[in-house]
C-alpha cells in the first residue's frame, strides 16, 4: 500500500491550516497527500439518491464543498504535490483512528483551550490523539509557511530563512527510540537544529539538598542525556542542542517550545472510567504550545529504527 501523508478536515480555521501544514510536510517527505473529511448522515448506503430528502442529504453536500474548497486551494498553492481527497460517511474520531493505520502520518486541527471551531478541533481530535497508536501532528489556526522559518532582517519570518529548529521532550526513565527517531527525522527534512529538551527534578525522598547535591543531580542527568543522544548524533548529521531545566515536565516543555517549529514529545493514552485520556505532559501542550506539536505513541522497548 503506497506510503501517505493524510489530513483530517472539517471546514474549520485550523482544519485547512492542518491541510496546508500536511501538504508541506507531504512534500518534505516525498509523499502523497490524502484530505480525508468524515461525516455523519446516518443513510443507507444502498439507498437511491431520489428516495432521500434533500435536507437529508446536507451532511454529504457539505463534506464535498469543503473537500473541494481546501483541494483547490492546496492544487493552487502546491502544483507539484500529489493530493486526493475522500469523504467519509464514518464517526470522525473512528474514521481518523483507521486512517492513521496505513499513514506515514496523520495531521489535524488543534482549537487549543477556547474558542468554537470545526468539529476536528475540539474534543474528537482529543478523543483521536488519546487513542492512536500511531503519529499526529496537531496544527493550530494561523499556521504558516512563514511560521516555519527563522525571522528576516525586518524581524519578519520569511520562507528565504533558515527553518526554526525542531524540540523534543527526552525522558531519562523510559527513553522512547521512537518519539527520538520522528524527531531527527524531521529536523533533519527542514536541515534545522534539533533540541533535546529534558526536564530533572531532585527526588522527594532528598529531602532539601544544597547546592552540591543538586549539581551532582544535574550531572548525572547531564551525562546520561548525552549518552542517550550519542547513536542518533552518529545516524544523522542533524545539529543537536542539549537542554536541561529544572522543573516539572509539563512546565519545561511549553516553556521550550517558545521559538520552535515543531515540538515532539511521547504519548501515551491513558484509559480511565471516562475512557481513554491523555498524560498531563500531552495535555499541557496541546493547550499551550502554539506551534505544530507532533505526539509520538510510546515503544520505551523498542530499538532505534533504521529509516
Amino acid at each position: 500500500m503506497t506510503r501517505t501523508v493524510v489530513a483530517g478536515v472539517d471546514g474549520s480555521p485550523e482544519g485547512l491550516a492542518a491541510a496546508d501544514w500536511a501538504a508541506r510536510e507531504a512534500l518534505r517527505r516525498g509523499l502523497p497527500l490524502r484530505l480525508v473529511h468524515a461525516w455523519e448522515g446516518g443513510l443507507p448506503a444502498d439507498i437511491a439518491p431520489d428516495a432521500v430528502l434533500p435536507e437529508l442529504r446536507a451532511p454529504q453536500y457539505r463534506a464535498m464543498r469543503v473537500l473541494r474548497s481546501v483541494l483547490d486551494q492546496l492544487v493552487e498553492r502546491y502544483p507539484q504535490l500529489s493530493v486526493s481527497a475522500e469523504e467519509v460517511c464514518r464517526p470522525p474520531v473512528s474514521t481518523l483512528l483507521a486512517e492513521s493505520e496505513n499513514a506515514d502520518l496523520l495531521v489535524i486541527g488543534s482549537q487549543g483551550p477556547s474558542g468554537l471551531g470545526g468539529f476536528m478541533s475540539g474534543s474528537v481530535a482529543m478523543a483521536t490523539v488519546a487513542r492512536l497508536q500511531h503519529a499526529v501532528v496537531l496544527v493550530r489556526e494561523g499556521e504558516t509557511a512563514e511560521a516555519e522559518h527563522l525571522p528576516g532582517v525586518d524581524g519578519k519570518p520569511s520562507i528565504r530563512m533558515p527553518c526554526r529548529d525542531v524540540a523534543v521532550a527526552v525522558g531519562l526513565d523510559e527513553p522512547s527510540h521512537d518519539v527520538l527517531d520522528f524527531a531527527f527525522h524531521a529536523a533533519d527534512l527542514r536541515r534545522a537544529p534539533l533540541r533535546a529538551v529534558h526536564a530533572w527534578r531532585v527526588p522527594v525522598s532528598h529531602g532539601l539538598p544544597d547546592a552540591e547535591a543538586r549539581a551532582r543531580i544535574r550531572g548525572v542527568a547531564e551525562r546520561e542525556l548525552a549518552a542517550l543522544l550519542a547513536p542518533w548524533r552518529e545516524k544523522y548529521p542533524t545539529a543537536v542542542v542539549e537542554e536541561l531545566h529544572e522543573g516539572w515536565p509539563a512546565h519545561v516543555l511549553v516553556r521550550a517550545a517558545s521559538g520552535a517549529g515543531l515540538v515532539v514529545a511521547g504519548s501515551r493514552g491513558r484509559r480511565t472510567a471516562f475512557g481513554p485520556h491523555t498524560g498531563p505532559v500531552v495535555h499541557a501542550l496541546i493547550h499551550h504550545v502554539h506551534c505544530p506539536v507532533a505526539l509520538v505513541p510510546h515503544d520505551s522497548k523498542g530499538r532505534p529504527s533504521m529509516r
